[in-house]
């Protein structure tokens, strides 16, 4: 990892690492490499890690207010989870997935602030526990945001990381039979490969009615619009 533009970069995303977790990234990333020889964890060439990965999961990471609970749903080995959790100590995080390859290797690197589940997000449950929850990019958003607004509190936002692809599905997207509202919309750059990068944010206003999410083959049949 190239510690020190990470740091710069952490530090402009109006996060001071310390020495200690600046370690941390530097452990995650070479066992990432390392598990990826072995078990397809990444495409993303090692050199790009700090950005691509790293700072991509922490771009948006100011609207997460203090001591928040935090899901991630879909988080694969970890992103933007444990990002999130090795850089906000502050913060609980929940990291959700259903292979368990991946979440294989993300046990192997705890964090004292980070619970990982094995589990599909339309089957787990658990329905308005957490202030916040994100996912990178991990279906089209209509589905997204039916498999994320459930679990959301009332109150709390939830916070798809997306590209500018997405604004015609975010214009088009009505969230009222989810109990959501889009309140804006935060773009970013990812500094120095220059991706473009797009985060709505998604204000819970009421309770997502209990017959959804709706089980996957029906999502992906009939998306909310």
């Amino acid at each position: 990892m190239d510690r020190d533009r990470f740091a710069r970069a952490a530090t402009e995303l109006g996060l001071n690492l310390t020495d200690a977790q600046l370690t941390a990234f530097e452990t995650y990333e070479a066992n990432l490499y390392e598990t990826n020889e072995v078990t397809n964890l990444t495409r993303v060439a090692r050199e790009e890690c700090w950005t691509r990965h790293f700072v991509d999961s922490l771009l948006f990471q100011e609207l997460i207010s203090e001591g928040a609970s935090v899901l991630d749903i879909g988080t694969g080995p970890g992103l933007p989870a444990w990002p999130l959790a090795a850089a906000r100590p502050d913060i609980q995080v929940t990291a959700l997935d259903s292979n368990r390859k991946m979440l294989g290797f993300l046990r192997e690197n705890p964090l004292p602030n980070l619970t990982v589940v094995e589990a599909r997000a339309e089957e787990w449950g658990h329905r308005e526990e957490f202030d916040v929850v994100t996912g990178r990019a991990l279906a089209p958003l209509a589905l997204q945001l039916e498999l994320s607004a459930a679990a959301c509190k009332v109150g709390g936002v939830i916070l798809p990381l997306r590209t500018p692809n997405d604004f015609g599905a975010i214009e088009l997207f009505r969230g009222q039979a989810l109990g959501i509202r889009l309140e804006k919309k935060v773009e970013r750059s990812l500094p120095e490969v220059g991706a473009e990068r797009l985060c709505p944010v998604y204000r819970k206003l009421y309770s997502t009615p209990a017959k959804y999410p709706r089980p996957w083959p029906e999502m992906k049949r009939a998306p909310i619009g």
